[in-house]
């Protein structure tokens, strides 16, 4: 007996696992995939490996990716210097062609490759395709001193979405494929924009009124001022987080988007970890989870 325990200690992890397996079944999840998970290769590999396993044990898997340090390194090879206001890129012409060429094409497909690659059946989407996410052009205001009206800036090609058509997705779903999403969307007249992934990521995740949507970041979720990893946090109290200073920079739209993809039907928001190697699968099929779900 004593020599078959390894082999009965990762049968017990395996049964650990089922009643999520069994709630998850035929369910959608949707993840944002970005941070060092894009970069290390083998977290790429664990990445695409645990995509597969979701699929394959009845989860419908649909990615959002992100891609602005491919984007900075390629505008910088091509000669041109990124500018950014209040953290966004600010996109002209030229930008939005380097935008679609890097996040459309070589990031997306490098994805779909790596998924492929491991036994999945991928395909690459922007929100060009299918009508699948309708934009329209983000503007900045910037206070101005006293008695004078906010400065509005006008970053180009940087947009936020107004409407998700999931009727694409649904099509790749039923062929039994698994969609990977460039964070592009296109206006009524069918001009481009840059979109914020993970603002991209919670519309989808609610126009497909998913089981859960996952943010993959390169913290483990959110502290307390104490420092201490918060493992639960409802809606009600997320501003209060945000004005307290508790949430700050990049975490802020990720926490905007699961709170508005919670209002329109999703069932929960995990931000997690991207650096921990499975970190979709802990966060999911664990009794105890390694991020902060947001409720």
């Amino acid at each position: 007996m004593e020599r078959f325990r390894p082999l009965i200690e990762r049968a017990h992890i395996l049964l650990e696992s089922l009643p999520y397996i069994r709630a998850f079944y035929g369910k959608t999840v949707v993840v944002k995939y970005g941070g060092h998970a894009m970069v290390d290769e083998d977290l790429k590999d664990f990445f695409a490996k645990d995509v597969v396993l979701m699929k394959y044990i009845g989860m419908h898997p649909v990615v959002v990716h992100g891609g602005g340090p491919q984007i900075g390194r390629t505008m910088e090879r091509m000669g041109k210097t990124p500018r950014f206001v209040d953290g966004l890129r600010v996109t002209d012409d030229e930008t939005m062609d380097i935008v679609e060429m890097v996040l459309g094409g070589k990031v997306n497909k490098e994805i779909v490759a790596l998924i492929n690659k491991h036994g999945g059946r991928a395909v690459g989407l922007t929100g060009k395709d299918g009508g699948l996410i309708t934009a329209r052009k983000m503007m900045v205001s910037r206070e101005s001193p006293a008695g004078q009206a906010p400065e509005i800036m006008d970053l180009g090609h940087v947009g936020e979405v107004v409407g998700v058509d999931p009727r694409v997705i649904g099509t790749l779903k039923e062929g039994d494929f698994v969609p990977i999403i460039a964070p592009v969307g296109v206006d009524e007249k069918g001009v481009a924009y840059n979109i914020n992934a993970d603002h991209v990521a919670g519309w989808v995740a609610a126009a497909l009124k998913a089981e859960r949507v996952v943010f993959m970041t390169d913290v483990e979720g959110i502290r307390d001022k104490g420092g201490e990893l918060i493992s639960t946090l409802p809606v009600s109290r997320v501003e209060e987080l945000i004005e307290d200073g508790t949430i700050t920079g990049g975490m802020i739209p990720k926490v905007r988007a699961s709170v508005q993809a919670l209002a329109e039907g999703v069932g929960k928001a995990h931000i997690v970890d991207g650096r921990i190697p499975h970190a979709i699968l802990l966060e999911l099929f664990t009794d105890r989870g390694i991020g902060t779900e947001i409720v």
